[in-house]
């Protein structure tokens, strides 16, 4: 490492206390150890400074390596959220439109600084000089938009290699796919001395409105007249989730043509038995209230053995829910490819089941229809309410992508396996809801009293 005055010290002392207020911070469920700064490459000198770094943070026996732009003046102040500060003059510079301008500079103009590579995708050529602003509802990465032309998305925690969002959009857009942005830039480090992804730069969609919103949006209004049923309310969501299942489906199609499948054997079918018992078993130590449901769980999933219908594995989204598609005036858009990120990366770039992606979805939906039950308990009229909402999208949805025509056919044709999919999400769920928002823990554990008393 090049010297960098007191950088590394100072790093190393004040991000333990600061990293764990960060939302994409991945490492809440134990305390830093320590935090040792791994690369620190000036991208500008001068005052304001802009700092590119690379941080390994220890917690137990897990080192895990994180992005931060590091911005440090000696005089003025910087228009950066208040939680941005680390100490006097020093802040995260994600915030910084004066700063953050130059990593767009530098994909415009195909730059290297350091050991940092920036690059326009071939063919693309970019608008230099535009501001950034952050969007503040991005949870475990950093995005930022340049002029309303853009968007950079920053990965903080790392990965080596190409990271699968930017490699799943570029086989998408060569096999030109409908139901992505247009990446259109990118830069990478090094990462122990092997290349790897620091950002996706894409084209932004300033009119393109999130899934989360819209759904939410409809059931609130069916919510508010308790007279009408979920396809009589105004706001009724069926016909785009009809339309974003058959989203869903051509992107799975166009995913195995551009990177291939594999057959599903014996084998596959009993790792995955494996592993949903696995995370079952770990969540029901920690969550007393799954215990109940545990054994109709194991059952659940032992019948996944018994699938029959011929299953292939391929790539996927991994991490699908409403809140990773946009409705643009052309159609649904699916987002960060990433996968579940608190998964590993070999789990996340692994094979598997598109049935996957739809069982996401479908517990997306659950949490649409159930979010604004939160709280005091609401009459058995508004519940019911509530659950007429997502069955009607739940069911649009998959009669969607079986239209579509997508790998995996009619998703309802493989029930045992869809069924366990989504209980293993669901169980996924009660652990998330556990550590992190407690109120919210009744509605994976409603969907799982549900399924597993036949009562969906």
């Amino acid at each position: 490492m090049s010297d960098h005055g007191s950088l590394p010290a100072e790093l190393a002392s004040l991000l333990p206390g600061w990293l764990p207020a960060q939302r994409w911070f991945a490492g809440k469920d134990r305390p830093i150890d320590e935090v040792r700064p791994a690369t620190l490459t000036v991208v500008t000198d001068g005052d304001p400074q802009l700092v590119h770094a690379v941080v390994d943070v220890v917690q137990g026996d897990r080192t895990e390596p994180y992005q931060l732009l590091i911005g440090r003046r000696l005089s003025g102040s910087p228009e950066v959220a208040s939680t941005a500060w680390l100490g006097e003059g020093l802040y995260e510079a994600s915030g910084d439109a004066d700063l953050t301008t130059v990593l767009l500079d530098g994909m415009a103009a195909g730059s290297d600084i350091g050991p940092l590579r920036f690059a326009a995708e071939p063919g693309v050529s970019l608008d230099a000089g535009l501001r950034a602003r952050p969007i503040t509802a991005e949870q475990s990465n950093t995005s930022l938009v340049y002029g309303g032309q853009y968007i950079l998305k920053l990965f903080r925690k790392l990965s080596p290699g190409t990271n699968k969002d930017l490699l799943l959009h570029r086989a998408l857009q060569e096999a030109g796919c409908k139901h992505v942005a247009r990446v259109v830039g990118s830069f990478s480090g090094e990462l122990a001395g092997a290349p790897a992804t620091m950002g996706m730069l894409q084209e932004f969609l300033p009119d393109a409105v999130d899934g989360w919103a819209m759904a939410t949006t409809s059931v609130r209004d069916l919510l508010a007249d308790p007279e009408r049923h979920a396809d009589e309310a105004g706001g009724d969501f069926a016909g785009e989730s009809e339309r974003l299942g058959a989203a869903v489906a051509e992107v799975h199609a166009d995913l195995a043509s551009a990177l291939g499948t594999e057959p599903a054997d014996r084998d596959e079918l009993d790792r995955t038995v494996q592993a949903m018992t696995r995370r079952l078993d770990q969540v029901a130590a920690v969550v007393p209230e799954l215990a109940p449901h545990a054994p109709a769980l194991r059952a659940a999933f032992e019948a996944v053995r018994a699938e029959v219908s011929p299953v292939s594995l391929q790539y996927i989204h991994g991490d699908l829910h409403l809140g990773q598609v946009l409705r643009t005036v052309g159609g649904w858009l699916l987002l960060d490819f990433e996968g579940e990120p608190a998964a590993p990366v070999a789990e996340r770039h692994a094979l598997r089941s598109p049935l996957r992606d739809v069982a996401g979805m479908l517990r997306s939906f659950d949490y649409a229809a159930h979010q604004l039950l939160i709280g005091p308990p609401d009459g058995p009229e508004v519940a019911g309410h509530a659950m007429e909402w997502a069955r009607r999208n739940r069911a649009a949805f998959c009669a969607g992508y079986a239209r579509a025509g997508g790998p995996v056919g009619d998703p309802l044709a493989h029930a045992n396996l869809l069924r366990a999919f989504e209980l293993d999400k669901a169980v996924y769920e009660v652990a998330y809801e556990h550590a992190n928002r407690p109120d919210w823990l009744a509605v994976p554990l409603a969907a799982i009293a549900r399924s597993t008393d036949g009562g969906e």
